[in-house]
C-alpha cells in the first residue's frame, strides 16, 4: 500500500479513533487532511466505528488509504429511499446462515456487483443501486426470533475493505479493544493479533449485535464500555509520545436532539449513555493516565479535533442519520476540520 510520506519532524505523534457511527465519516475526514498535510502517526489506538477507520486508513485492501476512507460515504443510503425507510440496510443485515448464503450468493452476481460501481455515475446510478439493494435486503431469508441475542449479523464485508495481512506489516503501532464477557476484562489486541475475528468480536456492540465467539470466550464491543481506548498508550506502548490527536465524536452534548422518528429516538437511546462516557474517558486520562508518576507532569500533550466549531444546529440534528448526503456532508466538515487542526498544531504534529 502506499504510505503516506513521513512528517518533517521526529515528534512521536498518537492518534485515538474512538467509537461512533454514522458520524464516523467525520473522523474519515480528517485522515484524508491529515494526508494532504503528510501527518505521521507512531499510535494509532481505536475503539467500536474508529477501528474500521483506523483500518482503512492503516490497511486498505485497495491499497489507497484515500480511496479508501472515502468509499465510506458509499454507505449511506440514497437519500430519496432514506426520507421514506430510514434504516441503513447496506450495513445492518439480517442474521443467520440463509442469510449468509444468500448474500454470497449475490456477492457473486455481475449484474449487482455492476449496479454497486456505478453509484459514482449520479444520483439516478445511485437510487438504482440502492433500491436494488433495498429489495435484496428485504427478501433476504433470517432466523431472527425472541431467542436471538441481537439483530444483525456480524459485519459481513469487512475482509473486502480491509488488508488485515498488510496491517501486521504497516510502520505504526495500531491497537483496537474489545471487552471479553465470559472473564469480565478488556482486551487490547496489537496488529501482529488483529484479524477478521478481532474485528468482529470489537464492533459486537450489544442488542445490535449478538456476543462474538473467539477462542472459546464471548465478546462485546470495546468502545460500549470504554469509547476512547487511551489505555494502549501506555500499557501496550512504552516508547515515549509527544501529542496525543483524539478524533472523538461522541464527546459533544449537541449530538443529542429532539428525535424525528422512532428509528432515531432507538439510535440516540444508544448514544446518550455514550456521550457522557467519553467525555469522562478524556477527563480521565488528563488527570491520571497521562500524568507520570515519577514527576507528575503530563506525559503527552492532547490535542482534541474540534467538530463542535464546524457543524451547525442543522447538522448537529442530522448527526446520526445515515442518508448519503449527510454521510459526505459530514466528511467534508472533518475534512475542513483536519486542516485546521494541522494548521493550528502544525509544530505538536511535527509539520514544518
Amino acid at each position: 500500500m502506499a504510505s503516506p510520506r513521513k512528517a518533517a519532524s521526529t515528534k512521536s505523534v498518537a492518534l485515538i479513533l474512538g467509537g461512533g457511527a454514522p458520524n464516523a465519516t467525520l473522523m474519515a475526514g480528517s485522515l484524508e487532511a491529515f494526508l494532504d498535510r503528510n501527518v505521521r502517526f507512531e499510535v494509532i489506538s481505536t475503539a467500536g466505528a474508529g477501528a474500521l477507520i483506523g483500518l482503512l486508513y492503516a490497511a486498505p485492501q485497495s491499497g489507497d488509504p484515500r480511496a479508501a476512507l472515502r468509499s465510506l460515504i458509499d454507505m449511506g443510503v440514497d437519500d430519496t429511499i432514506y426520507a421514506r425507510f430510514p434504516v441503513n440496510y447496506k450495513v445492518f443485515n439480517k442474521p443467520g446462515q440463509l442469510a449468509d448464503l444468500w448474500r454470497q450468493l449475490i456477492a457473486a452476481n455481475p449484474w449487482v456487483n455492476a449496479l454497486r460501481q456505478r453509484q459514482d455515475d449520479g444520483e439516478k446510478a445511485r437510487f438504482l443501486s440502492d433500491w436494488t439493494q433495498l429489495i435484496l435486503a428485504s427478501l433476504c431469508p433470517s432466523d431472527l426470533s425472541p431467542t436471538s441475542t441481537g439483530l444483525c449479523a456480524h459485519v459481513p464485508f469487512i475482509e473486502e475493505i480491509v488488508d488485515f495481512a498488510a496491517l501486521g506489516k504497516s510502520s505504526a503501532a495500531f491497537y483496537l479493544n474489545a471487552y471479553n464477557l465470559s472473564k469480565h476484562h478488556m482486551e487490547c489486541w496489537d496488529k501482529a493479533q488483529i484479524g477478521k475475528e478481532q474485528f468482529l468480536a470489537a464492533l459486537s456492540f450489544p442488542f445490535i449485535y449478538p456476543p462474538y465467539l473467539l477462542d472459546g470466550d464471548y465478546y462485546i464491543e470495546g468502545a460500549a464500555l470504554d469509547t476512547l481506548n487511551f489505555k494502549s498508550l501506555y500499557q501496550r506502548h512504552t516508547a515515549p509520545i509527544d501529542s496525543v490527536v483524539v478524533f472523538d465524536v461522541l464527546g459533544c452534548e449537541h449530538i443529542l436532539h429532539p428525535p424525528t422518528d422512532l428509528y432515531d429516538a432507538w439510535v440516540q437511546s444508544i448514544i446518550t449513555p455514550l456521550i457522557e462516557l467519553a467525555r469522562d474517558d478524556l477527563k480521565l486520562f488528563e488527570a491520571l493516565h497521562n500524568v507520570d508518576p515519577a514527576t507528575g507532569k503530563q506525559r503527552s500533550e492532547v490535542l482534541r479535533v474540534n467538530y463542535e466549531a464546524y457543524l451547525s444546529a442543522d447538522d448537529f440534528s442530522q448527526e446520526l442519520a445515515w442518508s448519503h448526503s449527510n454521510l459526505a456532508r459530514l466528511y467534508d466538515i472533518g475534512y475542513e476540520a483536519g486542516h485546521a487542526f494541522c494548521s493550528q498544531h502544525a509544530a505538536a504534529l511535527g509539520l514544518p
